[in-house]
Formats: structure tokens, C-alpha cells, sequence
């Protein structure tokens, strides 16, 4: 599948209640919103996908679209209110974006991975085109390798070693496991359709490392993040 068959879809909404106006609130040291910080990231993808559309019901996210990226690439949907709840099953949402894309495949990304750039979005669009034409991977999804002794309370036990055989191995031995952190999906409009789900049944893992593994959920997140971006973009 060509790049340039696919679709990117931002999708944020109004009423976060666990971080006050998360997406458009002064975020990185010019004062930029997250939203507007993620954006700047996107736009940098024109020439490389299908489309790219904002998916909200937060009059201060369109407001924070500049005129000049508005094209026929770049769209602005409005979400209706009733997928933009608390209680709205992810789900649903998934049908929604199905249905407001055009490309072959969706290229899902959420603006509360502030340290997830276009180089990292231009990798993952390379492993999506290199697994679903050369391998068996159907669909790429963002995470976080965990290897460290995992505790499971109702089990009560370690659940990735056995330790019958090593009760304390060292770290780097153990089964690893993986966070799904939310920072992006990829995957076909096929699977979308026949799976329901926003990846396939056989995802390619990209593995997230450093500051790449920061997912903004709470307000400790922002503040936290908001501290490093300033680190992270004299770095860059």
C-alpha cells in the first residue's frame, strides 16, 4: 500500500475533567497549545498521506487551526456531542472515524504524546508499509516495552516468568510485555470493517523509548511534560 493512501485522523474533544482544557491550553515554552504543538508535527505529513482531519466538538481547537492549513488535505469534522462524553464507548468512536475517512487506511493519532514527532510517524508509516506488504503483521500500534517482574493480585503470583524454575531471574531475561500507549494506530479500512477495531489481529509493534513513552492522562502528566518539552525541543 502506498503512503499516500492513507488517513490521518486527530480526534480531541471538549470537557476533559481529569486535565482542564488538555488540548488547547499554553503547553510548550512559546506557549502553544498541545493540540497546536501535535499539529505542527502532523502538517509536516501533507505530501505523505491521503488526508489529514481534525476530528472535534471543541470550538477552541478549530479556532486554533491556522487559515493557511485548512486545504483539501487538511479538514476540520465536527464530532457530534455524543461521542465526545466520558462515557463514550471507544468503540463507537472507532465506527465514527471509519466512517469520516476516505483513505485505505487510518492512521489514528492522539496529541497527548507530545514526544512522538514526524520522524516517528514517518517510521511507523514505513513499518506499516513494509509488514502489511512483505510480512504477516495486518496493522501497527504504538507501545511500551515492559520488562520488569509483574505482579498479578488476583493470581497472586509473577505472571512473566516461572518461577519454578528461576524465582528472581535477572531483568533482561524476562518474557517482556507491552503497554499500549495510545500515542497511534495504523490500520486498513478493511480491517476496520471486518474487525470492528482499530487494529488488525496481528499488529506490528512500535516500540516506544525515553520521553516517546510519556502519555499526557493526568494533570501531573501535563505539568510533568510541560517541564521536559522545553528540554526536549532545545535538544532537537
Amino acid at each position: 500500500m502506498m503512503q499516500k493512501e492513507i488517513s490521518i485522523v486527530l480526534p480531541l474533544r471538549a470537557g476533559s475533567s481529569r486535565v482542564l482544557e488538555k488540548n488547547t491550553r499554553p503547553f510548550n515554552s512559546n506557549g502553544k497549545s498541545l493540540f497546536q504543538h501535535k499539529l505542527e508535527q502532523i502538517v509536516k505529513l501533507k505530501e505523505e498521506v491521503f488526508e489529514i482531519i481534525i476530528s472535534t466538538n471543541d470550538q477552541k481547537v478549530i479556532n486554533q487551526v491556522p487559515d493557511h492549513y485548512i486545504d483539501d488535505k487538511l479538514k476540520i469534522i465536527e464530532r457530534p456531542d455524543y461521542l465526545c462524553e466520558s462515557t463514550t464507548k471507544v468503540q463507537d468512536l472507532i465506527n465514527h472515524i471509519e466512517f469520516i475517512t476516505n483513505g485505505k487506511a487510518i492512521f489514528w493519532i492522539h496529541a497527548t504524546s507530545p514526544f512522538i514527532d514526524t520522524l516517528d510517524y514517518l517510521a511507523a508509516l514505513e513499518l506499516y508499509r513494509k509488514v502489511t506488504t512483505e510480512g504477516s503483521n495486518d496493522s501497527v500500534m504504538s507501545v511500551n516495552k515492559i520488562q520488569q517482574f509483574i505482579w498479578d493480585e488476583r493470581k497472586k503470583e509473577v505472571i512473566n516468568t516461572n518461577r519454578l524454575v528461576n524465582p528472581w531471574p535477572n531483568t533482561q531475561d524476562l518474557e517482556p510485555l507491552y503497554e499500549v500507549n495510545h500515542a497511534f494506530y495504523i490500520n486498513s479500512r478493511k480491517n476496520y470493517r471486518e474487525h470492528n477495531d482499530r487494529i488488525g489481529k496481528n499488529p506490528a509493534l512500535f516500540v516506544c523509548e525515553g520521553l516517546k513513552k510519556i502519555d499526557i492522562d493526568w494533570q501531573e502528566d501535563f505539568i510533568t511534560a510541560q517541564h521536559l518539552i522545553q528540554f526536549y525541543e532545545n535538544d532537537n
